[in-house]
């Protein structure tokens, strides 16, 4: 193995029996190509299909990976228990139908200087494939994070690479869950003052949504209304932290 900081791979699933033997495969092979010290962690989360059947038997089959079940379909609680249960230095969010290793190599030499690294699908030089609906509502959603919760980033959804210690009192202090809970932890983070940067990647889907988006946005319109009142506690407890630190400083000078 290299020196590589080792790496969290972390996927939640749901009902994805019919490309979920195929991609794992394919990201342990590619891992184990570029000999990079990791775990996969598969989030199982109450799928009704074969999905955790599949799982369970992957994780016998395949190095350094296993299967983590959550009981019940939600996203961002099957993703805050993986992260909880990662053992890596760099925590790495991917999606079973997009993922990208190159991502990761990117990744790594800025987390030497960042907390948390983004793959935007809508910074400046992106290539986001997706049809024009889901298009339309990442950027409609991204557009309400920065009017309502000043976030400055282009994207919360993205591929994320993490350094696990300056995340984890974020995670356990996150108060959604579903589809948000990524985007409270990054925008958590900024508030916090943690080191956030993003490059931008091509997204290349392969297989549609397992929501469907007429369903997902009202829902996501909820949700982000839910973070906004949320956030007056964290922009206190941001301006707590501030005049801690720049207490820290006055006494050291």
């Amino acid at each position: 193995m290299n020196s590589a900081p080792r790496l969290s791979i972390l996927i939640p699933v749901f009902n994805e029996e019919t490309i979920l033997e195929a991609a794992a495969r394919a990201i342990v092979q590619e891992l184990g190509a570029r000999r990079y010290d990791y775990e996969l962690i598969l989030c199982e989360n109450g799928s009704k299909d074969r999905t955790a059947e599949i799982g369970g038997r992957l994780a016998s089959e395949l190095p350094h990976t296993q299967l983590l079940r959550y009981p019940q379909p939600n996203y961002g609680g099957a993703l805050r228990a993986g992260m909880r249960a990662a053992s890596g230095d760099i925590l790495v969010c991917y999606e079973i139908d997009f993922w990208d290793l190159d991502f990761v190599a990117q990744a790594l030499p800025l987390l030497e200087r960042f907390d948390i690294v983004i793959g935007s699908k809508r910074a400046q030089g992106a290539a986001d494939n997706r049809p024009f609906m889901r298009r339309l509502a990442t950027r409609v959603f991204n557009l309400m994070l920065r009017a309502l919760l000043g976030f400055r980033g282009t994207d919360t959804h993205g591929l994320k690479a993490m350094r696990r210690a300056a995340v984890l009192d974020i995670v356990e202090a996150c108060e959604t869950d579903r589809d948000v809970f990524a985007t409270e932890l990054i925008v958590r983070a900024q508030y916090l003052g943690r080191a956030i940067t993003e490059i931008p990647i091509a997204v290349h889907e392969i297989r549609p949504a397992p929501i469907h988006i007429y369903r997902r946005v009202p829902r996501a319109l909820r949700q982000v209304f839910k973070l906004w009142r949320l956030s007056r506690g964290w922009r206190q407890q941001s301006r707590a932290a501030q005049a801690a630190l720049a207490a820290k400083r006055e006494i050291a000078l």
